[in-house]
């Protein structure tokens, strides 16, 4: 062999060795890799990181499980119903009858209905309601309180939703200094989108509704001696109504009414003893022993909640020179010992900044916009979970 073989032969041997020391390389990492993701670790945060990303199909189905009206379907059954009741009795076109299964079957992985077993081959089980969707269901007596399908739908519409599609643009300084991913998304706040949408506005208004009934059930079982001294009330921002009927209803020595914006209460007629005045709660609430913020405070920046509390001030010192007191019903971020309770705190702050200038507040933030509003005392205990109940004194 001449010198320009042995050269060869060695070029071509330092390629092999390359070679194969790259693929023991690649093969070592490889292995690696699928060591690590082997661990329990990386599989457990890999699952989550899934369910994570698609978790908003959990509010989509329960929209759409409202809309369809299982959960009364179901209790109209005698609160079981197999798969073949649900087809039957469900607005569902025969095209889309084959879908329903998965449908019904994500509802059970997510705790908003249960399944018993099937006992036959074939058979697709029966479903039933759990406390969850129970709250789902029109019939008052299946669950001691109103329906809260109301809620869900004036929480899942497409203002909403559309708004938080916004969040990282918003973060990164898309729009306004002063701009909310809502605002971004539909060239106006909250409010004026009401204003514009009738329809929408209805949806929101009896969602805030049903849910204020369920929280003044909460209020008048174990908070009720917070309305002995009153003998008039006012509910500013109102809405409908429901809170100041629940109250009338349940201490009929309270004269209340409801101050709120012409286009929500401009239609409404007094009942059950409530009257419905039609103001700005920026400039002035009409004189009360009480004033009810139920709601209220966690739409506004701290500027706005001062002003709010000074007319508030003034209204129960108008009535009352020796002083009423403000009841306000709103989140205490950090208030109950518990995570699920704390998560549900922190999920509706998000979903405060996503929507208005507002935002929940913990013990701290409380008692400062009650010290610049001129309020020397207060006292707040826990109601219905995650919500808290704040008596206010000037």
């Amino acid at each position: 062999m001449g010198m320009g073989g042995s050269r060869y032969f060695h070029s071509a041997t330092s390629a092999h060795n390359t070679q194969y020391i790259g693929s023991r390389q690649y093969i070592s990492r490889t292995e690696s890799r699928m060591a690590a993701s082997s661990s329990p670790e990386l599989v457990q945060a890999h699952v989550e990181l899934w369910n994570l990303t698609y978790s908003y199909l959990k509010s989509m189905a329960l929209q759409c499980a409202v809309e369809l009206g299982i959960p009364n379907a179901i209790h109209r059954s005698g609160g079981a119903a197999s798969l073949p009741d649900l087809l039957a009795n469900l607005p569902v076109p025969q095209a889309r009858k084959p879908y329903l299964p998965r449908l019904v079957r994500f509802l059970v992985v997510t705790g908003v209905l249960a399944l018993d077993a099937p006992v036959a081959t074939g058979d697709s089980g029966v479903y039933r309601l759990t406390p969850l969707s129970r709250l789902l269901v029109d019939d008052a007596r299946a669950n001691g309180c109103t329906s809260l399908a109301p809620f869900v739908l004036a929480q899942t519409n497409r203002y909403h939703v559309g708004a938080a599609m916004h969040l990282s643009e918003w973060f990164k300084g898309g729009g306004d200094d002063d701009d909310t991913p809502f605002r971004m998304a539909h060239g106006t706040d909250q409010w004026d989108a009401w204003r514009r949408d009738p329809q929408v506005n209805k949806v929101f208004m009896d969602g805030l509704g049903s849910d204020s009934q369920l929280t003044l059930d909460f209020v008048v079982t174990r908070c009720g001696e917070v309305f002995d001294s009153v003998g008039t009330l006012v509910d500013v921002g109102g809405g409908n109504g429901s809170t100041a009927r629940a109250i009338a209803r349940a201490f009929p020595h309270v004269r209340c009414s409801v101050l709120d914006l012409s286009h929500v209460i401009g239609d409404i007629q007094p009942s059950d003893g409530v009257q419905y005045i039609v103001g700005d709660m920026m400039s002035s609430i009409p004189p009360a022993d009480a004033v009810l913020l139920k709601h209220v405070l966690h739409d506004w920046n701290d500027e706005d909640c001062v002003k709010i509390l000074t007319q508030c001030k003034k209204a129960i010192l108008s009535e009352k020179p020796s002083g009423g007191k403000v009841i306000i019903i709103d989140t205490v971020v950090g208030s109950p010992a518990n995570d699920i309770m704390f998560q549900a705190q922190v999920t509706f702050d998000l979903n405060m900044m996503v929507t208005t200038p507002g935002r929940e507040r913990d013990e701290h933030e409380w008692r400062n916009i009650f010290m610049a509003a001129g309020f020397r005392h207060h006292k707040t205990r826990t109601v219905l979970g995650f919500l808290s109940l704040i008596e206010l004194y000037p």
